[in-house]
Parts: C-alpha cells; sequence; structure tokens
C-alpha cells in the first residue's frame, strides 16, 4: 500500500482575525452560519484575505476537492491500495477512511468538511469515514514510516510520470501540494527524499495527482 499526501492544502475555517471582516460576515449569513464555522474561500473572501499570510497559498478548498475527487474515484483507492491523507495550511490533518465517496458538487463538499471541522470525526455504521485532528508534516510521516518520500514541484529533477511510477514501491509516500501558487515549505521540502518536477510549467494539483496514481496503477494491474 502506497501513501498520498496531498500538503499544505489551502483547507482551513476562516482565521480568528477575518472572522469581522464585512465580506465574511456577509457570507456566512447566507449560510446560516457564525464566520468562525466556514472554510475560507477565496472566491467569496477576496477582499478580506488580502494581505494575510501565505496568502497565495490559501483559501482555495475548491483545489484540494478536486484532488481528493481524483484520488478517491481510482480501482487503487477502491481496492484498498492507497492512503489519503490531507494535511493542511494551518497544520491539521484529515484522514480517510475505507471506500469513502466525498460529494462531486463543491457546495456538498464543503458542508461535508465543515462539519468534520466541527465534529472532529465522521462516521457511518460504526465506520469511521474522515477524522480530523491538529498534526504537523512531520508528525504525520512519523506515524506513517514511508520507505520513499516522493515530491512534485517544478524546483525538482525534470522527470516523467512513467519514470517516476517506476520507482514508486509499495510503503512509499507521494506528496503533492493543496495550494494555488508558490512552493513548499521548507519544513515540508526538506522531508521529501525524491524531488521531481513534471515540466516546465505548474499543473494544477488534480491533474498531478490523477497522472501519477494512473501509472503507478499500470505497474501493478496491468
Amino acid at each position: 500500500m502506497i501513501s498520498l499526501i496531498i500538503s499544505e492544502s489551502a483547507l482551513e475555517l476562516v482565521p480568528y482575525e477575518l472572522e469581522d471582516h464585512p465580506s465574511v460576515v456577509s457570507h456566512a449569513r447566507k449560510l446560516g452560519k457564525h464566520s468562525s464555522e466556514i472554510l475560507l474561500d477565496n472566491s467569496w473572501h477576496f477582499a478580506a484575505m488580502k494581505g494575510i499570510k501565505n496568502e497565495i497559498k490559501r483559501g482555495r478548498p475548491d483545489i484540494v476537492h478536486f484532488s481528493i475527487l481524483e484520488a478517491t474515484t481510482i480501482p487503487l483507492y477502491l481496492e484498498n491500495k492507497l492512503n489519503l491523507f490531507v494535511h493542511t495550511i494551518d497544520n491539521k490533518v484529515i484522514r480517510f477512511g475505507k471506500n469513502v465517496h466525498l460529494p462531486k458538487s463543491y457546495h456538498r463538499f464543503q458542508g461535508v468538511i465543515e462539519k468534520l471541522y466541527r465534529e472532529k470525526k465522521i462516521i457511518s455504521n460504526n465506520e469511521m469515514l474522515l477524522e480530523i485532528k491538529e498534526q504537523t508534516f512531520s508528525e504525520l510521516l512519523a506515524e506513517i514510516k514511508p520507505s520513499k518520500i516522493v515530491g512534485f514541484s517544478t524546483e525538482g529533477e525534470l522527470s516523467s510520470y512513467e519514470k517516476i511510477a517506476a520507482q514508486i514501491s509499495d510503503n512509499s509516500c507521494i506528496v503533492l501540494g493543496g495550494f494555488q501558487k508558490g512552493h513548499f515549505s521548507d519544513s515540508v521540502q526538506n522531508k521529501i527524499t525524491d524531488l521531481y518536477s513534471v515540466g516546465n510549467e505548474s499543473f494544477e494539483g488534480h491533474v498531478v495527482t490523477s497522472r501519477i496514481l494512473y501509472e503507478y496503477e499500470k505497474t501493478i494491474f496491468m
């Protein structure tokens, strides 16, 4: 079994310092929730987010949603050969149980994640579907204990999906960024043992997710 970490993901609740901003208050009111209970979303909270720390790596839960859908709707995951984790920009980790099917609708996904933040676990038929807890990237790796950590960045060694997949063995961990712009922080990148680039352009996370997992599937299923 391999692991996939969508790291430093732009997935978080509205931080305390932005809760009273008019754009956030207005959006929360439309949803019938308090500002502190909704996801930070650049589409709605652009004005509030101007100038905040790591602005370009925050407020894009839609990017994370796309990557999760790519990872959880493929044979690798459905046959329990993939462990999926979402590590967030504010050092929380979301764990996925077996055969979790998140909504394809973004608005329903948003509701599920906001419920997860509120209740910490989502359980169905006595099985844990989703769980969130405070945990750093380094702490998660210490728990997983992967034999190899493969990361993707434009700063990595130029290669191809096929060549990279051929080097991924059982108990490896794949690390992809869950943010729209920028690079991994040093605390994440320094833990990656094999850093690769798959082109001179920066591709969206869900594209890299789908292509590397498909190439890896070919090495074990075909």
